[in-house]
């Protein structure tokens, strides 16, 4: 039985309508601007007092209130739309040269109906890899939210729609239109994929296959409540129907009116000229396409005049003036032909998809690690599966998952083998870790080689011409059975390998003569140590005054390091007290492996002491190398890589990327001389 209506105080409706107004100006700040005017707690006692309000004033309550995103669930299908405005698909290019005749086609179109385009403007946007929406709001507020569908009709998904906090329920401003209707994409950003996943997982359940999946299965659910729990997000791009206000004149003017109503656009879009101007943005934006927050698989292209796209009309429900410059697909359908396991340098057995090879994301892909056998049994993927392959811009190519209805009769689970593969001894698996591992240690040759292919890489000795193939000799021969006899080796023993001759043999020795000084990080890095990365050996370089220092340390010390925690302390721990490893060691000192000596890191007077900092470009004073190890004896904390977090960026010659982008984010800028001025290096 409803609740009878009560007689509501005009100042506590002036106030309910005040609320709202302030929420939904809050809501716009944090979702459509990302820049928040207030703290989650005060938003949170704004909506809560509204709440209170309408419960006990049910006639306060609007469509359009805060209050109102979700609703109750309904039941059945989903209602059909039809579009006043159809929703519009887009031809694709796939080359350089299809977007070349695009822009012949829109030019001669354009003289033939009357038009004189001396030069032809666009506007490029990213191509989203979402679901397309049309929104429809009457005297500024939200009544319906439709898929594309067919394109003519689609299907009421206005309860999920009203769940998603950067799409306002009324519009911003003054002169809204009387009736507005607006297309764009619903997608689920990068991180919110990840975590929804990463939830999912492990509770259970199955985690989707793409964010585009994602974004679409969100949006079709029948319990709003379901779709409110995923983290979906919209930009908006186009208009439908208009009545009671003019239509802006250009693209780009719309893109401008649909930000100004309290709508989000794309960070990314750009006006841009001719064809020329069209494949520079598209290379721009697949340069960076791994670094956006968002998925997207091509760019727009869309004449920017709003007159002369009525002029060019449409055909097969695709428009004249625009086409979707698509990028190289990133998934892709293949068989598995094997499934084999390799042997790493801890004895880390994984597992290896053999593929039958399929292009994809701009590279031919044959291989595809599984990791563990935990990701094998996952994943379910056995040998004569059709698999979909993603790669994603530079990224590691990865089976995302099985198409089960392909799946061949009689395909068996994948099990771990027991014995090794290379050496046959036992591979065991400890209770609480992933991976599982061959015992063979140093029996096992496929171990011992890629230790010394990790020791001889650039990262760690850095021995030039130490390449896979001759280690895999050195160690064949027994001419090799740990990193410190590679400095007891003579030309008489490199010149009998294969295609080793005495000039290439006088340039390895060299090489590994020169690799003797190095720096106390790198040293430590390419000793293997499980778990202990280049950031780590930095992190403990700086940390200890010398090696001897460091094998006696126990874990209570070592976890006071910056990146050392319990489990990276013990494996720390267990190498050095290895005898095997000490034994090791003590012969590569032997060998005069040494650096330089450094002062312990000045914590109180040295402006970098913890300090984040990047060297790009080349130095012309020191070497890399140098310059890495007198920054970390003052307390900083060197990496490779640009983010938010790094503290200063020291730039040499030719510095690149990562120079320009220090300066997007504010990050301070040092030229070598100011280092040696600042640091009095």
């Amino acid at each position: 039985m409803a609740k009878p209506s009560r007689k509501v105080p005009k100042d506590i409706a002036v106030e309910s309508e005040r609320l709202r107004e302030q929420i939904d100006e809050h809501r716009y700040a944090y979702y459509v601007l990302a820049h928040p005017k207030v703290p989650d707690a005060e938003f949170d006692r704004l909506f809560a007092r509204l709440e209170e309000i309408e419960l006990k004033y049910p006639d306060l309550v609007t469509a359009d209130s805060p209050t109102q995103r979700i609703g109750p669930a309904p039941t059945g299908e989903f209602a059909q739309v039809e579009h006043d405005v159809p929703m519009l698909s887009l031809a694709n290019a796939f080359h350089d040269e299809d977007v070349i005749a695009f822009h012949e086609r829109v030019n001669v179109r354009l003289k033939d109906a009357g038009a004189d385009p001396a030069a032809l403007e666009f506007v490029a946007e990213p191509k989203l890899d979402g679901t397309a929406i049309s929104l429809r709001y009457v005297k500024g507020r939200l009544i319906l939210g439709a898929t594309r569908g067919d394109g003519s009709r689609g299907e009421d998904v206005t309860h999920n729609v009203r769940t998603i906090e950067s799409l306002p329920l009324r519009l911003r401003g003054k002169r809204l239109p009387a009736l507005l209707e607006v297309r764009g994409e619903i997608f689920m950003p990068k991180a919110g994929f990840e975590e929804f996943n990463r939830r999912m997982a492990a509770e259970g359940g199955k985690p989707f296959v793409n964010a585009r999946n994602a974004a679409a299965g969100s949006l079709r659910q029948l319990d709003p409540r379901l779709t409110a729990d995923r983290p979906l997000d919209a930009f908006l791009y186009g208009l439908g129907k208009v009545e009671g206000r003019t239509a802006p004149d250009t693209h780009a003017e719309v893109l401008g009116f649909l930000a100004e109503i309290g709508f989000r656009t794309s960070p990314d879009w750009e006006l841009v000229e001719g064809y020329s101007g069209c494949l520079r943005y598209y290379e721009n934006i697949r340069a960076k396409r791994s670094d956006l927050p968002y998925e997207i698989d091509g760019v727009v292209y869309k004449l920017n005049r709003l007159d002369w796209q009525d002029l060019l009309g449409t055909v097969s429900r695709a428009p004249r003036w625009a086409i979707a410059h698509k990028f190289p697909a990133q998934e892709e359908m293949t068989v598995v032909a094997a499934i084999e396991f390799q042997v790493g340098r801890t004895g880390a057995i994984t597992p290896v998809a053999r593929l039958e090879p399929v292009f994809v994301g701009g590279v031919t892909v044959s291989n595809v690690t599984l990791h563990n056998i935990g990701e094998v049994h996952r994943k379910d993927v056995r040998v004569g599966d059709t698999v979909i392959v993603r790669r994603a811009g530079d990224v590691i190519p990865e089976i995302v998952g099985v198409v089960p209805d392909r799946r061949p009769r009689g395909a068996k689970v994948v099990q771990l083998p027991v014995a090794c593969p290379v050496c046959g001894s036992a591979i065991l698996q400890e209770e609480d870790e992933a991976v599982a591992r061959c015992s063979g240690q140093l029996a096992c040759a496929a171990q011992l080689k890629e230790s010394l292919r990790h020791f001889a890489s650039r990262s760690a000795m850095d021995i030039d011409g130490l390449g896979s193939k001759l280690i895999d000799q050195l160690v064949d021969a027994k001419l090799v059975t740990n990193a410190a006899q590679l400095y007891e080796l003579t030309l008489e023993r490199l010149i009998d390998l294969d295609r080793m001759g005495e000039r290439s043999a006088s340039k390895l020795l060299s090489s590994i003569g020169s690799s003797k000084k190095t720096t106390f990080a790198r040293f430590l890095f390419a000793l293997g140590i499980r778990n202990v990365g280049s950031a780590t050996a930095g992190a403990l370089a700086a940390e200890f005054a010398s090696l001897d220092e460091l094998m006696v340390s126990d874990e209570e010390r070592l976890q006071q390091v910056e990146d050392v925690g319990p489990i990276v302390a013990g494996q720390i721990t267990k190498f050095f007290r290895e005898t095997h490893n000490a034994a090791v060691i003590k012969s590569l000192i032997g060998h005069n492996i040494h650096w330089p000596a450094m002062d312990r890191p000045r914590t109180v007077d040295s402006p970098i002491a913890g300090k984040r900092v990047v060297i790009t470009g080349t130095l012309g004073s020191l070497s890399r190398q140098e310059a890495t190890a007198r920054l970390e004896a003052l307390g900083a904390k060197v990496v490779s890589s640009v983010s938010s977090k790094t503290d200063i960026v020291i730039v040499g010659e030719s510095p690149g990327s990562k120079l320009k982008k220090a300066e997007e984010l504010g990050i301070t800028v040092w030229t070598e001389d100011m280092v040696k001025r600042e640091l009095r290096l």
